[in-house]
């Protein structure tokens, strides 16, 4: 069973920053990709970064210059560094690790941002 554990929201002011871990059960290179989407109050959830098992990074348009997805193999973790916070960044953050067909997600940590 794969474990995602999600740390390091919180409240943060309008042009602050952030960093989000997810710490995963298993070797994050054994997961195709791993990523990081956020849902906010009465919204779907969308994605933010993905980075795949080759290293290669995706963002989304509305972070693209102000995060970073980062992984550190050796610690099965991926990181996003969320820099220039807004307040339409407030949302719950989720951790996503896919293995082939399956798709794991973890608990998800909030990210609030006054304005």
């Amino acid at each position: 069973q794969v474990q995602l554990v999600e740390s390091g929201g919180g409240l943060v002011q309008a042009g602050g920053s952030l960093r989000l871990s997810c710490a995963a059960s298993g070797r994050i290179l054994s997961f195709n990709a791993m990523g990081w989407y956020r849902q906010a109050p009465g919204k779907q959830r969308e994605l933010v970064a993905t980075i795949i098992s080759g290293g290669s990074v995706n963002y989304a348009d509305f972070v693209k210059g102000r995060f970073t997805i980062s992984r550190d193999n050796a610690k099965n973790t991926v990181y996003l560094q969320m820099n220039s916070l807004e307040a339409e960044d407030t949302a719950v953050y989720y951790c996503n690790a896919r293995r082939v067909t399956m798709s794991y997600w973890g608990q998800g940590t909030q990210v609030t941002v006054s304005s």
